[in-house]
């Protein structure tokens, strides 16, 4: 069955040629595609008001919040993954104690270190994380999968650890969203870029906040849109927010949204899971090609010398990361792609794994 729905779902996207680069972009289905060019259309010939552009935001916030299991309450929507994480880093008392890991994506990390006020971040690898969060940890801020190499956190390890210390958890989901199961219930502050594995435009992003964490955010870039009732928020005072996580909204870019929202009901339909399976199934298959042992990641990181050169001519997009060859593989992709592209790269890449080698 997991199969039949991913051939079906993979007749909805149309790359040219093998795209392996998922992790720094992804690329929109058909639904999403045609969405979007029937609102540039209609903006076009001003045929049309907007609102109905607008309502696309309440539609993918939904799908959101059913890909990570939280409430639709709890989930707030912004342009980018950074001012989302700043919210959150706004918050916090002076002098609070931040961990995070080594290799973090900056947008996870660099707004509780713009911070000043003597708030500390510290940095662990990520395999030690876990183990690093104490009683003096006030925040735990990290990816659940590392954007460079495509590791993964120990996610409910850091949960518990957090948990038991009393410390804030925030993930950054933006390399885990659309191919990694997730609970989102778990964490405290949950950020995606929807514009990767969500098969989204960029401009997207989503904040999931428990609503004990949303109590102390302040909404710093409140406006009509994060009002109770937003088509009726657009002037005067008195300050009349949402009592839910839209009070934290930014308003919407409508373009993005109107793209995102069917991605993100396809992706919902398909189901995680299923994704999960033929994501890592195929990242597998290319780490065996490559005599690496099995991973459980859907990017493949790998020191190929000479992988771009053999890459560049060819219909292959990949990317080269901290002097590695990165490889991400998503619906999109097929066994074929697996076998054309560790053809070409046969010249540089170690030999393939065989049965009973050595």
């Amino acid at each position: 069955m997991i199969a039949v729905l991913i051939e079906d779902a993979r007749a909805l996207w149309e790359p040219e040629g093998i795209y392996l680069n998922t992790a720094s972009y992804g690329l929109p289905p058909t639904p999403a595609w045609d969405a979007l060019q029937a609102a540039l259309d209609e903006w076009r010939g001003g045929r049309t008001s907007w609102e109905h552009w607008n309502e696309a935001t309440r539609a993918a916030r939904a799908s959101f919040a059913g890909l990570c299991g939280v409430p639709v309450e709890w989930v707030t929507v912004g342009g980018a993954a950074s001012p989302l994480v700043g919210l959150v880093a706004a918050s916090l008392p002076d002098r609070s104690r931040v961990l995070s890991t080594e290799a973090e994506f900056t947008s996870a990390l660099w707004p509780f270190m713009a911070q000043g006020r003597g708030i500390d971040v510290s940095c662990v690898p990520v395999a030690r994380l876990a183990e690093a969060i104490d009683a003096r940890t006030d925040v735990v801020a990290f990816s659940a999968v590392q954007s460079s190499n495509g590791e993964l956190a120990d996610l409910d390890g850091v949960a518990d650890a957090a948990r038991h210390h009393g410390a804030l958890t925030l993930v950054d989901a933006t390399q885990a969203c659309g191919w990694l199961p997730l609970d989102g219930r778990r964490f405290d502050a949950l950020v995606c870029a929807a514009y990767k594995w969500l098969t989204s435009p960029r401009g997207t992003a989503f904040m999931s906040v428990r609503p004990e964490l949303m109590e102390r955010l302040t909404p710093h870039s409140a406006g009509w849109y994060a009002g109770d009732d937003p088509y009726s928020s657009y002037y005067g005072p008195p300050l009349r927010l949402a009592r839910d996580a839209r009070r934290l909204d930014a308003s919407p870019a409508w373009f993005s949204w109107v793209g995102a929202a069917p991605a993100l009901e396809l992706l919902l339909e398909i189901g995680i899971e299923a994704i999960h399976e033929h994501d890592v199934r195929l990242a597998n298959l290319f780490r065996d090609g490559l005599g690496l042992d099995p991973g459980d990641s859907a990017i493949v990181s790998a020191e190929v010398p000479g992988a771009e050169a053999c890459l560049r001519a060819t219909a292959v997009m990949a990317a080269a990361r901290a002097g590695m060859l990165r490889t991400s593989w998503h619906l999109y992709n097929t066994e074929d792609d697996v076998e054309r592209v560790l053809e070409i790269l046969s010249p540089v890449a170690a030999p393939r794994s065989r049965p009973g080698s050595p």
